[in-house]
């Protein structure tokens, strides 16, 4: 892929990407590039080069307080310091295969696989993003890498799957975590969409539900995630007080996807 001239290159091969130095310091929010994605991503919940475009559009200085906040905790200084890429490691499958029935990373593998998802196959959409800056060779964006990486991870260590409403809910609770507007914006407008098509269940509630207890778990950035996958996940969750998402999993199935101008 070639990038615009004025933002770094990269080239993949086999895995290895190689990283340019950052070109950009202005962090302008761009709003009406975000609602044209939104429209688009309300549409086809499927379409998640959208995603990465409403992230890009309004990431604001919420990388930078990311990584600042990093740096101030102990095992996120480490992993600052250490700066593992891992959707090199999460794309390693004998690595993956080691993990028994239970723990988190078996957890994420049978994710993964019920999904036929991959963690290159996401980052191959984050780079379809012509302005992004995500593989740089910059710490800010390493970070931007990261909070790519942990989404599947994050699936698994909520509850929510991998759905309409399962995304809305994941975004809602990244949402505090994170500070990035980006997702605050997906998660409000799938839950509008919800509210509007009327579907009898808590939907709506569910997505405010997932931004509540984004709120009160623990910092999940800052996590050592290839010590977490052999962590067993009851225990994970409850050591990082993620609760249980009893209004997501009270609406059937069957409707999850049930959104106004979503395929249904």
């Amino acid at each position: 892929m070639q990038a615009a001239s004025t933002f770094p290159s990269f080239e993949l091969s086999a895995g290895v990407v190689a990283r340019q130095p950052s070109q950009l310091n202005a962090h302008r929010l761009q709003p009406i590039r975000a609602l044209r994605a939104m429209r688009r991503l309300v549409a086809d919940k499927d379409d998640t080069e959208q995603v990465f475009e409403i992230m890009n559009a309004l990431s604001g200085r919420s990388p930078d307080w990311g990584y600042s906040r990093l740096l101030q905790t102990p095992e996120g200084g480490v992993q600052a310091y250490s700066r593992p890429e891992l959707a090199d490691r999460l794309q390693d499958r004998a690595w993956l295969e080691q993990f028994e029935r239970g723990t988190v990373g078996a957890a994420y593998r049978d994710f993964i696989d019920a999904q036929n998802f991959s963690a290159y196959g996401l980052a191959d959409e984050s780079r379809k993003i012509a302005d992004s800056e995500i593989e740089a060779a910059h710490p800010r964006a390493w970070f931007a890498r990261r909070m790519r990486d942990v989404h599947d991870i994050w699936h698994v260590l909520t509850g929510y799957e991998a759905d309409a409403l399962g995304e809305a809910c994941l975004v809602a609770f990244s949402l505090p975590q994170t500070r990035s507007a980006g997702f605050g914006l997906i998660a409000s407008a799938i839950a509008l969409q919800f509210m509007r098509a009327r579907t009898g269940y808590p939907c709506a509630r569910a997505v405010f539900q997932a931004w509540r207890d984004g709120r009160r778990a623990a910092w999940l950035p800052g996590e050592d995630y290839e010590r977490l996958f052999a962590e067993p996940l009851v225990v994970a969750r409850r050591r990082l007080n993620i609760a249980t998402p009893t209004l997501y999993q009270s609406v059937p199935s069957s409707m999850r996807n049930a959104y106004q101008g979503g395929k249904g």
